[in-house]
Order: structure tokens, then sequence, then C-alpha cells
């Protein structure tokens, strides 16, 4: 049984978060969601998925271990504004005994349309040291099975698109 969780998660595709609300201090000059809060929120959505696989804040504590960003895509495609509600969608992409690479949608709650989207690379890492290593054995198999769900779907739209701006000569 992995730490933290005491039941057989079952993997939805893809993995829906729950509803969280955008702050209103959370608004640039612009009055529309800081870039860096489509950050926050999408965060809170791997934390919450993540725990189904075995990771999270207890494998800090219990394993003094975690996992950390080495590599992120980040598009925005629709202003949010203080109030409105929002939900993560999560598609585990691929993974390997260290890595995890993971697309994210961030939905309006209500209407449904995506405002931003968020595609990272992760490593599990030793707490302390900072050291890439291997995910345990039961992470592994949990992973394997999420990957499997999210496997069924679609290939998401922007999916591995590069930050390019071609350059125009006047």
């Amino acid at each position: 049984m992995l730490d933290g969780i005491d039941f057989e998660p079952v993997f939805f595709a893809p993995f829906v978060s729950s509803v969280m609300t955008v702050d209103s201090g959370w608004a640039d000059h612009n009055g529309h969601l800081h870039a860096a809060f489509h950050s926050l929120l999408f965060d809170r959505a791997v934390d919450e998925a993540v725990f189904l696989v075995g990771l999270g804040p207890h494998m800090v504590e219990s394993r003094s271990a975690s996992f950390l960003t080495v590599e992120a895509h980040q598009r925005f495609q629709r202003e949010l504004r203080a109030g409105q509600e929002v939900r993560a969608t999560l598609r585990l992409i691929n993974y390997d005994e260290k890595r995890m690479h993971l697309f994210q949608e961030l939905h309006h709650a209500r209407e449904g349309w995506i405002a931003s989207t968020y595609e990272q690379i992760a490593q599990h890492v030793e707490a302390g040291t900072r050291r890439v290593v291997p995910f345990p054995d039961e992470v592994l198999e949990r992973l394997a099975l999420m990957k499997a769900a999210h496997g069924a779907l679609p290939v998401p739209e922007g999916l591995g698109r590069p930050v390019n701006m071609p350059i125009r000569l006047s």
C-alpha cells in the first residue's frame, strides 16, 4: 500500500481537479489572472493528481523524496478574472523510472473553455540532496495504470509545441 492513501485509486482520463476559485489578489495590472497564478493553479492540480500514484507531501516526510519541475511550457489562450471558478485537467503523457511528462489544461469550471495549458517534465529527487533517483516500484506501478488510462485519449492540441518566433527581416 502507498503511504498516504488506503484505497486503490481509479484513474479517470483525463484527471480532473477539484474546483478552484481565482483569488481577487491574483489579478495583474490588466485586471486578469497574472501568469504566475496560472502556474499556482496548475501546481495545485498536480498535487491532487500525483497523490493517487503515491507522490506528494507525504513522500517528503516518509521517504525524504519529492519531485521537481525541470522544464515547462505554458500557453495563455483566454483571460480569467477574479472570482471565476476553474478546474484543471491533467494527462500523464509519458514517464520513465525517474521522470514524468504531464500536460494540463485550465478550464473555466462552468463554461468549459480553456484559459491556458501547461506542459512539464518533472524529476523524482531525494529531498535533501536534490539528486535524481528512481521512483519506488509501487509508484511506477501506479504511473503505468495512469498512463494506460490517459494513453487512450487523443493527443492534446499543442503537445510538444516549441516556443518559437520566426525572424522577419525588414
